[in-house]
């Protein structure tokens, strides 16, 4: 296990750390000394992201929870206090992708669920544990966005919605908090392969990047670190890209999921 001055002993919760983009920062923090509390909404693949983490040497300890339900944010929160008695860093991770509809496809229901987990639970989560940092005279939110954030996918509606919210909420967040030695940014992942796609799609989906690749979960660790530390104490408000150039270019890597042959036909409408 390595160490960062930093970082060691810190306290960090990671929500949607089953897998994944989570599971990866949940590993990293863990592997530089801090003790992690690791959230999904599935005791089994929290299990197994601790287990993950404990068996290599590090602190880890599932909080099961659904980050849509306030209730249910409330007992991960007072979890984390009863066995550390602080919270130092969270990271805002969780969030649903799928299903994904096109807007002729959507109903209430769906739009509301995926803001709900995706935006909603952003706030939920940071609210508590905000004034928890205040008290103890500071703190680190990172929150997560995505290029659908300021581009969009299509299909993805609702989700798209939720990220552009983030990222206003992220600034806004900032400012109130600033005054409490909070800092508040967030992360935009690029194509990153987190359910481990079959080599003709990840060369697909990686083909126009300029790195000329898909990125892993591990590549959002890095970043992740550095905004938690106190090499970023002086960032805010911010969001740090991690999407090998893709928005950088003129043209767009080849991340669409769903074709316009896809799309509903006006005669089904």
């Amino acid at each position: 296990m390595t160490t960062h001055p930093s970082l060691q002993g810190k306290v960090v919760l990671v929500t949607g750390a089953g897998n994944g983009i989570g599971r990866a920062i949940a590993e990293r923090f863990a592997s530089v000394g801090s003790a992690v509390a690791v959230n999904d909404v599935s005791a089994d693949r929290a299990n197994e992201t601790t287990e993950r983490i404990t068996s290599a040497g590090g602190d880890a300890m599932v909080v099961v929870a659904d980050v849509s339900d306030a209730e249910s944010v409330a007992g991960m929160i007072d979890s984390v206090m009863e066995r550390h008695g602080r919270i130092d860093v969270v990271v805002n991770n969780a969030g649903l992708v799928e299903p994904m509809l096109h807007f002729f496809e959507a109903d209430e229901a769906w739009w509301r669920r995926i803001i709900d987990v995706n935006l909603t639970g952003h706030f939920l989560v940071s609210h508590p544990a905000a004034r928890i940092m205040a008290k103890q005279g500071g703190g680190c939110i990172i929150n997560m966005s995505s290029g659908g954030a300021t581009r969009a996918h299509r299909a993805f509606t609702a989700y798209d919605a939720t990220k552009g919210g983030i990222e206003a909420l992220t600034r806004a967040m900032a400012l109130d908090l600033g005054p409490y030695n909070i800092r508040v940014n967030a992360l935009m992942p690029g194509s990153i392969d987190t359910s481990g796609l079959p080599l003709e799609q990840r060369k697909l989906r990686g083909e126009n990047v300029p790195l000329e690749r898909i990125g892993e979960p591990f590549d959002m660790t890095g970043a992740a670190l550095f905004l938690a530390s106190d090499d970023a104490n002086y960032i805010t408000g911010d969001v740090i890209r991690i999407d090998g150039g893709m928005l950088a270019q003129q043209r767009s890597a080849t991340v669409d999921i769903k074709a316009p042959s896809g799309f509903p036909r006006i005669e089904d409408l």
